[in-house]
C-alpha cells in the first residue's frame, strides 16, 4: 500500500523527476521512497519488472511513477532506453546511477568473464547510460548525475579485485564529466558508501559467477538502507561533489591520504569477508 502523504520536514524534490536503476530493491528502493516522499517524480529502472511495480506501489501515491526496465549491462540498448523514459516522464532532472552487483572472490580464483561481467555492469554500463542522457540534459542546460560508488572506489580490499577496479574508474570517469559539464550548468555527485545492510553481499559474484548466496557480518550490522536514501537524498540536494556514508569503515579514506602503508596493514589485519 503507497504513502498517501508527503513528508512535512522537506520538498526539496518537488516538481524534479529523478530516474533511479537498480531500483528493485536494497539502496534504490529506498532512494525511490525517500524521494518520492520529498515529492519527487520518480522513472524506476531495473531488470525486474514486477519487483518495480511492487516499489512503485509503496512510493508515496501523490506522484507520478514510470517504470522502465533495463540491464545496463546491455549498452547498446540504452540510448533507446533513455529515450523512452524521457517520452514517458517529459523530462529527467536527475539521473542516479545505482545499478550494480558486487565480488567475493580472490582475483586468482576469478573467470576473466567475471571479471569482465563486473567491469560491464559496474563501470561500463553506468558510463553508457550517463551518455545517453546527456545530450538532453546539455539541452536544457540542467541536470545532475548522481553516481553510487562504493568505499571500494577509493581504496581496495581482498576479495573485490574487479568490483574496486570498477568502482575506482567510476571516479576517474565522472570527476572528469563533472570539471567538463558543470560549465553548462550540470551537476555531479559521487556516493560511496561503506556497508549498508542489504542483500549486495548475498548477490555478489564469486569466482565462477555464481552468487555468494550469504550475508557478510559487516553487512548484517551495516547502516539502514532508509537511513542512507535521507544522506544520499540531502547531498543531491546540496550538489555535493563527493560524499562518505557508513561506520567506522570511512575513516579508512582518510588513513589512505595519511599513509597508504597503515591502510595496506590494517585492511590485512582485518576479517575481510
Amino acid at each position: 500500500m503507497g504513502f498517501n502523504f508527503l513528508d512535512n520536514r522537506t520538498m526539496n524534490f518537488k516538481n524534479k523527476t529523478v530516474w533511479i536503476t537498480g531500483a528493485s530493491s536494497g539502496i534504490g528502493e529506498a532512494l525511490a521512497y525517500e524521494l518520492s516522499n520529498q515529492g519527487a517524480n520518480l522513472v524506476l529502472s531495473a531488470r525486474r519488472e514486477e519487483a518495480l511495480k511492487a516499489v512503485a506501489k509503496n512510493c508515496n501515491s501523490n506522484v507520478q511513477i514510470w517504470i522502465e526496465t533495463l540491464d545496463v549491462a546491455h549498452f547498446a540498448s540504452l540510448p533507446e532506453k533513455a529515450k523512452n523514459a524521457i517520452q514517458k516522464a517529459g523530462q529527467i532532472d536527475i539521473l542516479i546511477n545505482n545499478a550494480g552487483v558486487s565480488q567475493r572472490s580472490l582475483a586468482k580464483d576469478t573467470d576473466f568473464s567475471v571479471d569482465e561481467r563486473l567491469i560491464n555492469i559496474n563501470l561500463l554500463g553506468t558510463i553508457a547510460l550517463t551518455k545517453a542522457v546527456l545530450p538532453y540534459m546539455l539541452t536544457r542546460k540542467t541536470g545532475h548525475f548522481v553516481v553510487m560508488s562504493s568505499l571500494m572506489g577509493k581504496f581496495s580490499s581482498p576479495l573485490r579485485s574487479s568490483y574496486a577496479a570498477a568502482k575506482h574508474g567510476l571516479h576517474g570517469f565522472f570527476d572528469a564529466l563533472r570539471m567538463e559539464i558543470e560549465p553548462e550548468g550540470l551537476q555531479v555527485t559521487m556516493v560511496c558508501p561503506g556497508f549498508i545492510k542489504t542483500d549486495i553481499s548475498k548477490n555478489a559474484l564469486v569466482g565462477d559467477g555464481e552468487k555468494q548466496g550469504k550475508m557478510d557480518d559487516a553487512q548484517d550490522a551495516g547502516m539502514l538502507p532508509s537511513e542512507l536514501a535521507k544522506k544520499v537524498a540531502n547531498a543531491i540536494y546540496k550538489k555535493k561533489d563527493e560524499v562518505y556514508f557508513g561506520g567506522k569503515e570511512t575513516l579508512a579514506i582518510y588513513l589512505k591520504r595519511l599513509s597508504p602503508k597503515l591502510l595496506k596493514k590494517v585492511v590485512m589485519g582485518s576479517k575481510v569477508t
